[in-house]
């Protein structure tokens, strides 16, 4: 059997412009959660056993190096780990499938307003979405008030990460101007 190497699907150096710096972050184990029918609470049971809980809509937890991501109606990620055997879900690892951005600093904000069909002005930390960043699916995580990190998928990597970066100029040529 190959041995094969998990490589990063950009592997470029930080983007800063301005304040504003884009990145890609380290790839995660990651697995879909999906509950069977009526079964939500059993997860979430099954859950405690590494300290997490199925997440309530347009949220997420953290506990000790892992994180639960609400990404859709009975459908969770869990980031940086494997969950717990046996729970009554439907579980598949998505890790090779999707790429990790991080936006921050001041502007980070502006900079999504051009892409993301969602009022971002009152998000805070422990929130996520799931919408579009231009024409790609995103799972949205806030982490701080100007801290966002960026799920698409790993094909759609090169086109986020341009698509950003055309943003961020744009934010920073008009805060330049004024």
């Amino acid at each position: 059997m190959p041995d094969l190497i998990a490589k990063p699907a950009l592997g470029t150096m930080p983007l800063n412009l301005g304040q504003i710096v884009l990145t890609e972050a380290p790839m995660l184990e990651t697995h879909s959660i999906q509950p069977y029918p009526g079964q939500e609470k059993a997860v979430s049971k099954a859950l405690k056993e590494i300290g997490l809980a199925f997440p309530k809509p347009n949220t997420w937890l953290e506990k000790a190096g892992l994180r639960i991501v609400w990404t859709g109606r009975e459908q969770a990620f869990l980031l940086g780990g494997v969950p717990p055997a046996g729970m009554p879900a439907a579980v598949t690892d998505q890790s090779d499938g999707w790429v990790t951005l991080t936006l921050e600093g001041p502007g980070a904000r502006d900079v999504l307003a051009r892409l993301v069909p969602l009022d971002l002005r009152h998000v805070k930390k422990g929130d996520a979405a799931r919408s579009g960043l231009g024409h790609m699916p995103l799972i949205l995580i806030t982490e701080a008030p100007d801290s966002f990190r960026l799920m698409t998928f790993r094909s759609m990597a090169r086109t986020a990460w341009h698509e950003i970066h055309d943003a961020m100029t744009k934010v920073e040529a008009r805060r330049a101007a004024s």
